[in-house]
């Protein structure tokens, strides 16, 4: 009996590796797998020793016409030709192309797992469209996932999907946390920080992730300026030239910032700092936080949908309101001037994030619910 045929089409091949990779590594034991994604090099998942080539689509993150309807063309053939049985995607165009395109095709199982929403942020029309953009990718789908209950609940509030079309695997997120990758390390902070110029006592502040201004991070720069003493680390790529911005907004502080591009080591940065700040707009989960978690920091995030499920306010970190930063700075002071509240809350987080996030879980979750809809199809 041939085995089932799944597809995995995203945006990114860095979402790949940082979302799927152990999804995809445990599927082709029972799967004959396929990646769909912007990507050049076709052997990449092969050279991290997963057999499975990529097959390169082209596909814009913001909306571009004419290239979007080639890419829409490109997953139809594709689809088609491929008989799939499953397919599954994840970030927003992505998944707008996959359900069209597999809906088209006749694919018998259609996911997409929801990670956030850029419209939540905005309003108009731009606001309308981008939902209804969501609404369609859902009503083209057979399932939808969200990576937290409370993006699940904001969906349907929001009338994008019905309740009963959409489900949350686990206790949430895409991936969980790779306990063997992320966790305390003393040789990676005293690595880090060396390299920072950073003593070993002082405290550090880290954001991680895309430097954009609906992350939060003006918020963030005008909070650090009132925090004394401390160091704020941001690592991850500047998309949209905030580095000055942010420099300005530290006022006095800014020497004590700390600026590192992508990195493929996000657990070495966690180790070397102290808490973990996500005081974003909007997130989907904000799986960051959980993997700083694992590494015993204690976070302090937005109170927003997606960070009220990875931060539980007072007991593994803070919530503060978003675009507030007197609030923000309040709570990086507390935590700056008390090490044992940080270790208090940095343990919590870490068992937490080991109990409730384990990537071995998700991806066994993930796979029984491939499981159940394909035997839902037939």
């Amino acid at each position: 009996m041939s085995r089932p045929r799944l597809c995995y089409v995203v945006s990114s091949e860095l979402t790949v590796k940082a979302f799927l990779l152990e999804h995809i590594r445990a599927a082709v034991v029972d799967y004959e797998v396929s990646v769909v994604t912007n990507a050049s090099d076709t052997a990449a998942l092969r050279e991290l020793g997963v057999p499975v080539d990529i097959t390169p689509v082209a596909i814009a993150r913001p909306i571009a016409p004419l290239a979007d309807l080639v890419a829409l063309w490109m997953l139809y053939r594709l689809f088609r030709r491929g008989r799939f049985d499953l397919v599954h995607s994840v970030t927003p165009k992505a998944g707008l192309l996959a359900a069209l395109a597999g809906f088209l095709a006749r694919v018998p199982v259609r996911i997409h797992t929801f990670t956030g929403q850029v419209w939540a942020t905005r309003a108009g029309f731009g606001r309308w469209l981008l939902k209804r953009i969501d609404a369609l990718t859902a009503t083209a789908c057979t399932h939808v996932l969200a990576d937290s209950g409370s993006q699940r609940d904001f969906l349907v509030a929001e009338v994008v999907v019905a309740p009963e079309r959409i489900a949350v695997l686990a206790q949430g997120s895409v991936n969980g946390v790779d306990p063997a990758r992320f966790k305390p390390d003393a040789d990676a902070r005293a690595r880090i920080r060396a390299q920072w110029g950073v003593a070993p006592d002082a405290v550090v502040f880290l954001y991680l992730g895309r430097l954009t201004v609906d992350k939060g991070l003006l918020d963030l720069a005008q909070a650090f300026a009132a925090v004394a003493g401390a160091v704020l680390a941001m690592v991850g790529p500047d998309e949209e030239g905030l580095t000055e911005r942010i420099r300005a907004a530290c006022g006095a502080q800014a020497g004590r910032l700390r600026f590192v591009g992508y990195t493929g080591e996000p657990q070495a940065y966690m180790a070397a700092a102290d808490v973990f700040v996500l005081p974003s707009y909007r997130e989907g989960f904000g799986s960051t936080a959980i993997e700083a978690a694992a590494c015993g920091l204690p976070a302090i995030a937005t109170r927003i949908y997606g960070l009220t499920d990875a931060v539980v306010d007072s007991a593994t970190g803070y919530l503060v309101p978003p675009r507030n930063p007197a609030a923000l700075a309040q709570r990086m002071r507390e935590l700056a001037g008390d090490p044992k509240l940080r270790l208090r809350l940095g343990t919590a987080a870490r068992e937490r994030a080991l109990r409730d996030f384990p990537q071995a879980a998700l991806t066994r979750a993930t796979l029984a619910y491939y499981e159940r809809k394909l035997a839902q199809s037939r």
